[in-house]
């Protein structure tokens, strides 16, 4: 049957709606003083939208796209002048992208200016970081240039919006790129491959009730079972496809003309032609009702091929000549058959001179199409020519091969003193293996050994707070016995640095998140508050070395104590909380908050002062600088410059 062309309006279509279902039915008046005042009201609309604030101008494009086919192309080209301005990549792409949609749906220009609005669209939209819209006009990209048979270019660009949505996780996205690129194969005569990404994309647009595009992948079912003889589902397709339009989408009537006409197309095939021609006509009747005779006059080429079939001749040429009317002069390739079949028509009525001159017309539309495969092959050409090319490398390394291979003989002597030297080289590797075993355990025998020394230290310092803590339990001055509960906090801080360091891998360093928080649990355990006050260190693990930790440890050591001591009187509830970080190679930033009582201005500080000392004399050994805040509690920050430390 006749071909059908297509448009882009916002989904890739699989075959090809007549130009003049999308052509522009300007509005004829029947006098000059209709003329004159439709002009006068244009002007006037005309500057009344450009004199809008740019982003009013695009949304006035997006939304009349479909109409206002007077003034559309005017408004676009200085919108387009005005966004330049801008320098707004994403700006100019959209005024592009909505030009290129006007282009497609009116078809006025040829499928060269379709593509080359869409192509400045992506241009300004590569300059960009916007994804989704790169994506979306590579896919009408590749739509445009099937229009035109520009086959190779529009599966490469379907490909690269197939990876852009599969990156950006948009499923929907990558299933309508697939389903344009069933329509490329339908194109190039593969209906197989054409329904298997078919059937991976419909239960997509199912899920999330895009019924517009799904109506349109049963269309392409209707064509793909067709071509391969399988007319009980390409029925079953045509109903399931007009149950869509009719329930989900009853404005989308082009689907529905489409859908008669390919029920046509099934009928013809199996020659049931007169109900091919009641499903063409129904086709055109519902296109006629949209827009008019004038523009659905291209599906009467259909009707006409029916009554041929039929052999009532007088009608069949009369539709014919009206279908082939409607066509666009540029599209007389697809005109091969309808030429061919009014030959036929002319030639059965007698009228032999009107038969030789649709026969000649017939001849020029095939050569036509001959010319746009000759286009094909020389690209294949040019692939065939690039193979050669690899060919002659492949040539070339082989002839290198034959050249090495002459050489063999000089590389097997070079190879025998080689593995002379490689012999003295593993010799030589061995003893340095030896020499490495025994430097290895010397250092194992010796981490054994610091250890050790580190354990020991560990159980004297034990050993000196247990003697702290027999001498304080005898001592009834209670000044007197919170000094020594001091000191044997202190010991104890220092123990259990020493515990880490044989206890762990790396006897360098210490692991400072986990020595808080043990000596947090020993502080508490010490004063049995540990019902009472949380301690909890917001930090990231962070490894000091020993001289650093030490004097680390006793500050914290003494700022635990303190508040004890005092933030949480009669044994009150709270919390203290221990933060330690790393602003980079040579600052540490050490905070301890509570959120006891405070300090009251004004009234002298309790106990006799040792610990404040103690911490003011570590806070200058490690260079750093302390600084104390009462608000809702106590807050005390330090900042400690580890390359100068002393």
């Amino acid at each position: 049957m006749p071909s059908k062309l297509k448009f882009r309006k916002g989904f890739s279509c699989l075959f090809e709606l007549a130009k003049s279902f999308l052509s522009v039915l300007f509005i004829l008046l029947s006098s000059a003083e209709g003329f004159s005042q439709q002009d006068s009201q244009i002007v006037i609309r005309l500057d009344s939208v450009l004199s809008q604030p740019l982003d009013s101008v695009l949304s006035w494009l997006q939304v009349n796209a479909e109409k206002d086919i007077k003034i559309f192309e005017k408004v676009a080209n200085e919108g387009i002048k005005r966004a330049i301005k801008t320098k707004d990549n994403e700006k100019i792409g959209d005024f592009y992208s909505a030009f290129g949609d006007w282009h497609s749906y009116h078809g006025i220009y040829s499928g060269d200016s379709l593509i080359k609005q869409t192509e400045l669209a992506l241009f300004y939209y590569l300059k960009t970081d916007n994804k989704p819209k790169i994506a979306e006009t590579r896919k009408n990209l590749a739509h445009d240039y099937m229009s035109v048979r520009r086959l190779v270019e529009a599966q490469n660009e379907l490909f690269k919006a197939i990876a852009i949505y599969e990156e950006l996780g948009d499923k929907v996205g990558v299933a309508k790129a697939h389903r344009n690129l069933s329509s490329s194969y339908l194109y190039t005569d593969e209906p197989q491959k054409a329904i298997d990404y078919l059937d991976k994309v419909t239960s997509v647009f199912r899920e999330v009730e895009d019924y517009n595009t799904l109506s349109y992948c049963y269309l392409s079912y209707i064509d793909a079972y067709s071509r391969i003889g399988k007319y009980e589902e390409a029925n079953a397709a045509a109903e399931e496809c007009l149950s869509i339009v009719k329930n989900k989408v009853p404005g989308e009537v082009f689907v529905e003309v489409r859908a008669y006409s390919f029920k046509g197309d099934i009928s013809f095939n199996q020659e049931n032609y007169q109900q091919a021609l009641l499903d063409y006509q129904k086709a055109y009747d519902l296109c006629e009702i949209q827009i008019g005779p004038e523009r659905a006059a291209t599906w009467l080429t259909e009707v006409g091929m029916a009554y041929l079939k039929l052999e009532d001749y007088p009608n069949a040429v009369k539709n014919l000549l009206k279908g082939i009317k409607a066509y666009d002069k540029q599209d007389v390739s697809h005109l091969a058959r309808p030429y061919e079949s009014i030959a036929e028509c002319y030639e059965e009525l007698g009228e032999h001179k009107n038969a030789l001159l649709y026969l000649k017309k017939a001849k020029e539309a095939k050569e036509l199409v001959h010319e746009e495969q000759v286009a094909n092959l020389e690209s294949e050409g040019i692939i065939k020519y690039e193979t050669e090319k690899k060919d002659e490398a492949l040539a070339a390394t082989e002839a290198l091969l034959n050249q090495k291979n002459r050489t063999q003989n000089i590389i097997l002597a070079a190879s025998g003193l080689l593995v002379i030297l490689l012999a003295g080289l593993f010799y030589s590797f061995r003893k340095n293996q030896k020499a490495t075993k025994v430097i290895s355990a010397k250092n194992a025998e010796n981490e054994l050994l610091l250890k050790e020394i580190h354990h020991r230290v560990k159980n004297n310092l034990e050993l000196v707070k247990s003697l702290i803590s027999l001498q304080s339990a005898q001592l009834e001055d209670s000044a007197t016995k919170d000094a020594m509960i001091a000191s044997q906090n202190r010991v104890q801080s220092m123990g259990i640095i020493h515990q880490k360091l044989y206890q762990g891998t790396n006897l360098g360093s210490i692991e400072m998140k986990d020595y808080f928080l043990n000596l947090g649990e020993g502080i508490l355990d010490t004063f049995d508050a540990e019902d009472k006050v949380k301690i909890s260190c917001v930090m990231e693990d962070l490894e000091l070395d020993v001289d650093t930790a030490v004097p680390l440890g006793l500050i914290v050591n003494e700022l635990l104590t303190n508040s004890l001591k005092y933030a949480f009187p009669e044994k009150a509830a709270g919390e203290i909380t221990i933060s330690l970080s790393r602003k980079d190679d040579k600052i540490l930033s050490l905070l301890v908050r509570d959120n006891g009582v405070g300090k009251t201005s004004g009234v002298k500080p309790k106990g006799t002062g040792f610990g404040t000392q103690l911490v003011s004399l570590l806070t200058q050994q490690l260079n750093g600088k302390m600084q104390e805040e009462n608000k809702e509690g106590t807050i005390i920050s330090f900042e400690f410059k580890l390359d100068q430390a002393a």
